[in-house]
This record gives C-alpha cells, structure tokens and sequence, in this order.
C-alpha cells in the first residue's frame, strides 16, 4: 500500500490553476489572497502557501500549471510540498489523474540506502478510488522495484519466488521447470541461453481466474542480467543489463493490477528467466538450435538472446488457445533509436487489438506507438544452414525484424502484441523519477478492463 495517500476526508486544500486563466482566476479572490499571491510572485513561482493568519498553519496551497488535463502536473510536488495531507480541489476524475501521478513522482528506491526525505500526501475520501490508486501505483512501483534491483539480487530465482508469492497472495497457481528440466519438457533455447550461469535457468508460469473466462496469455524476458555472452557487450552497454528482465518486471506488475482488479480472466504469465553468462559451456555464434516449436534457428549473434528465450515461451503459450498473446521484452535498441526511450513500441498482428490498445493508452495518458509487422523484412532473417538466423544480416530495422523472429514462434490465428520497451528512465520528469520504469501496462490494463468488463 502505498504511504503517499490516506484513506481520509480531511486535508489541507490543494488546488490547481492554469496559467492561461490565471488573470481571471486571480481577479475573483478576496483581495488578501490577490495582495499574497502579487508579493509571493504566484505567476513566477508556480506555488504559493497561505498561511492562516490567527495560528500560522498552512491552510491552502496553489499550484499553477499549464494544462489542467496533463496527467503529471502533480508528479512533482510529493517532493515540493511541505510534509503533511493535502485534498485535492476538484472533481473525483480530476483526483484520480493527478493522485495518481503524484503518488508515482513519490516513488523512491531505498532498498540499499537510508533516507529521511520528509513525503507530503494525499487524502482520499472515497474508499473505491483509494483501493484503485493503491493497486495501479503497487503494479508500477512492483515493476519499478524488480528493475532496480541489483542482478545480484534479481537472478531467476529471485523472479520465481516474486511470482510464486503473488500467486499465493491472489490464489492462483504456480509452477515452474529449471535448470535440465527444461530440457527434459522441450524448452531449448530458454536453456541453451542460461546453461552458462551458476544460476539455473527457468521457465516461470502463473495462473489466475476461473478456467472458463477468456484466456490472456502475457509473456516477459526475463534475462536477468546480459554480459552478452560470448559476443560480449562493451562496459557502457553492459552497465545497466540488471534492467534486461525489464519485460518480466512488466508483465509480473501487470499481472498483479489485473489480479487486484479481479477482471474477469484466465491469465496465465509465463517468464523465461536467465542470465547471459560466459564459461566454457555458453552457446556460441554459429551454433544451431532446435526450439520448441520445431524451427531450427542458427546463432548469429549471442547478444540476441532475449528473443531465443521468448521463442519458446511464446510456443507454449499457444498451448492453450488463447484470445490474446501479449509480450513485453527490452528487446533492441533500435526501438529506442526509432522512438527514444520514453515511447514504448509495439507490434501487432490484429488491427482491432492494436487500435484499441493506442485508445486506451491514450485515455489514460500512458501513449504506445505501434510499429509495422513489414513482412518484406523477414528474408533478412534468412540463414544458410537453419531456418532462421536468430540476428538480421543488417542493423537497420533491427526493432522489426526482431519482431518478425518473434512472429514465426505464434500461429497466425493467434491474436498476438509485442512490446519493445527501455524500462528505464534516463531523465527525471515529473512523476517519472530516474531508473526503473514501466511504460504501456497501464495502457494494457485499461485496454483488457475496456474489452472483458
């Protein structure tokens, strides 16, 4: 739960005031609060404290911003604000979007560090929207936390207990195959990619809802740390690979909203989990595989891992027919060249599916960008002695034709969405504070809340 709000009806007023009617506004207070906010420099300062003048206490705050309707115009202030509650001025939709960002501007990672940095809150009088701001901004801050945490800590066995733990909190179930199991059950490439690493590598499964409700199938990378293998990363890409199961973080926060939420689904998540390592038994450029679906894939390159766990995985997850295959993966940087790092891309195979989840992100402020399936692409793909190279013999539109790798592994009739995401903030904006981040899942769930009411 998160600290930044309470569940209460009292506060200090806190209100927001655009700067375009800032003139009008200003010229319709009592002319005490006009002469405060003139010698305060309001127009300047963007903030302004009015003190009850018989004890001095804080008895109103106003912030000036230029568009009411910018989902992080609070993102900022849990920071700026001196500590104590604050009630939001305005209608319960208003609350809504700007709790939300104040209470994601909040967020901090303290896990190895003291802080005393005093936080401002919230007070939220309705116990509905509490319980909904209390679950989007646990499944952000969930995916937030797992891809901050050091890979020393966040291993593939570490990801297991997250999700063996959220099954048990949300009674769903599950189970998982590690190390030679995953041989013995088919699962190749998930073990070729993380034989390297003392630890095992894993395929991760959860279950959730009654099994006669449309199934939802979502699928994270979940490489846990990426030297690269034997293709090896220099130090500047190296640096931050603790974020590489960015997907994973993704889909286990995801995953949690949905489950709060009770939406009315089967959800199954499934997380190929590994680490990326070098030794003297880590698979090797050149080398051929035979995944689970039968496609034997030649090793262009070992620092295109993240797409030979997924094949897999997305394998298994026709197993069950579902409506609807989504993944999430920090896939390439490519994307991040195509649309920078605060824009997440995807790919889909369904126009409908597509439009609607551009819509919902929209409606929530949390904007997706959908990138083309260009099928002319695939013979880059093309290998001399397997059915797939698993790297493009060139790097341009190295997003696409990752994903049209990704394609060959789920069958046409599947309706399928796949998410290449940076999963880390490199600036601080409000409400976006800088390291782990999840960008698209609040458009996903709005998308699924939209579709299965």
């Amino acid at each position: 739960m998160s600290s930044l709000i309470r569940h209460t009806a009292t506060g200090i007023p806190l209100s927001f005031v655009a700067k375009a009617n800032l003139a009008h506004w200003q010229s319709e207070q009592p002319q005490p609060l006009q002469n405060w906010l003139h010698n305060c420099d309001f127009k300047k300062q963007g903030m302004a404290l009015v003190a009850d003048p018989q004890n001095g206490e804080l008895r109103h705050v106003y912030c000036l911003v230029n568009d009411l309707n910018d989902f992080w115009l609070a993102g900022d202030l849990a920071s700026r604000l001196p500590s104590g509650c604050y009630q939001i001025q305005g209608s319960d939709t208003f609350t809504e979007q700007v709790a939300l960002g104040f209470i994601l501007g909040g967020y901090e990672f303290t896990e190895y560090k003291e802080t005393s940095s005093a936080k401002s809150q919230l007070a939220i009088a309705d116990k509905a929207l509490f319980d909904r701001l209390n679950a989007q901004a646990n499944a952000i801050n969930l995916a937030r936390d797992l891809v901050n945490t050091p890979a020393a800590d966040m291993m593939p066995q570490h990801l297991s207990q997250v999700m063996a733990d959220l099954a048990e909190q949300f009674d769903g179930e599950f189970s998982e195959w590690v190390g030679d199991q995953l041989l013995e059950q088919n699962y190749p490439t998930i073990h070729m990619v993380g034989r390297a690493s003392e630890n095992k590598p894993r395929l991760l499964d959860l279950r959730w809802g009654a099994k006669d409700a449309p199934q939802i199938t979502l699928v994270g990378k979940g490489v846990c740390f990426d030297s690269g293998g034997l293709d090896l990363k220099p130090s500047a890409g190296m640096r931050n690979m603790k974020k590489d199961m960015g997907g994973a973080a993704h889909v286990i926060g995801l995953a949690q909203l949905i489950m709060a939420a009770q939406l009315p689904i089967r959800l199954r998540v499934l997380v190929p989990a590994v680490e990326n390592a070098v030794s003297r038994n880590a698979f090797r450029p050149g080398d051929v595989i035979k995944t689970r679906k039968g496609i034997m894939v030649e090793i262009d390159n070992t620092d295109a891992e993240g797409r030979l766990v997924l094949c897999d995985a997305l394998a298994e997850a026709q197993n069950d027919d579902p409506s609807l295959i989504i993944d999430f993966a920090t896939l390439t940087g490519a994307c991040r060249i195509a649309l920078g790092t605060e824009l997440p891309g995807f790919f889909a195979t369904d126009r409908d599916v597509a439009n609607g989840i551009i819509d919902a992100g929209c409606e929530v402020s949390d904007p997706v960008w959908q990138l083309p399936l260009f099928e002319q692409y695939k013979g880059l793909l093309k290998s001399e002695v397997a059915d797939l190279a698993n790297c493009a013999s060139t790097p341009f539109g190295g997003a696409i034709t990752a994903a049209l790798y990704l394609k060959e592994f789920v069958e046409p009739t599947t309706p399928w969405v796949h998410f290449d995401v940076m999963a880390w903030n490199l600036r601080a904006l409000p409400g976006r504070p800088v390291g782990g981040e999840a960008l698209g899942i609040r458009a996903v769930f709005n998308y699924l809340q939209n579709r299965f009411k």
